[in-house]
C-alpha cells in the first residue's frame, strides 16, 4: 500500500470514530415521574426533585429523561398512568406528590423496577414495605411518619448503642415551652 493511500485511509477512519463512539454510548436513563395530582399542584416538588437531581449531576434532557405522568385528581386513572411508565424503559418510578397512591400503583403494576416514595402515612400499614427494619420488595422511600412504632425503633437502637443505660427521655416540641418525657426506665 503506498503511503498517500495509506494516511487517507487513516484520515477517513479517525473522521469517522466520532460516529462509531456515539452509535455505542449507552442510551439516557429514563426516570418516571408518576403524579396523583396536575403539573401546577405538583411544581413546588418537582422543582425540588429536579433540584435534588441536579445537585447529584443529572439534567433533565442532558444526561436524564423524565417521563411524566399526571392523574390530575383522578385517581382510578393511576394503575394505567403506572402501567403506562413500566412498559417504558425507565429505571426508575418515582412519585413526590399525591400521598401513596401513586406508589401502590406503582408498586401492584412492577415487581421489578424499583419505585421510591415521598409522603405522609406509615408505610408498612399502607402495605408499600414489609417492615420498617426489612422493607423488601422493590419499593423505598422518605415518610414522615411519627408515633409509637417509629417511638419503638428508635428506642431499640438507641438500647443498641448505649446497652448500658438505664434512662432514655425525649423533647416534644410543643406551642409553649418545651417539655421532657421519660420514654423508657428500667
Amino acid at each position: 500500500m503506498k503511503r498517500r493511500a495509506f494516511i487517507t485511509l487513516l484520515g477517513g477512519a479517525v473522521a469517522t470514530w466520532p460516529l462509531a463512539a456515539r452509535g455505542q454510548q449507552a442510551p439516557m436513563p429514563v426516570i418516571g415521574y408518576l403524579s396523583s395530582l396536575s403539573p401546577n399542584a405538583s411544581a413546588p416538588s418537582l422543582a425540588a426533585f429536579r433540584q435534588g437531581l441536579g445537585q447529584t449531576g443529572y439534567i433533565e434532557h442532558r444526561n436524564v429523561g423524565i417521563e411524566y405522568r399526571w392523574a390530575e385528581g383522578q385517581y382510578d386513572r393511576l394503575p394505567a398512568l403506572a402501567a403506562d411508565l413500566i412498559n417504558l424503559p425507565v429505571v426508575v418510578v418515582v412519585f413526590a406528590t399525591g400521598g401513596a397512591l401513586p406508589a401502590l400503583a406503582a408498586k401492584a403494576t412492577s415487581s421489578g423496577i424499583p419505585i421510591v416514595f415521598q409522603g405522609g402515612g406509615d408505610p408498612v400499614q399502607l402495605g408499600l414495605v414489609a417492615s420498617y427494619n426489612r422493607p423488601g420488595g422493590n419499593v423505598t422511600g422518605i415518610s414522615n411518619i411519627t408515633g409509637l412504632p417509629l417511638d419503638m425503633k428508635r428506642l431499640e437502637l438507641l438500647h443498641e448503642l448505649l446497652p448500658k443505660a438505664t434512662k432514655f427521655g425525649y423533647l416534644l416540641p410543643g406551642l409553649g415551652a418545651p417539655t421532657s418525657k421519660p420514654i423508657f426506665s428500667r
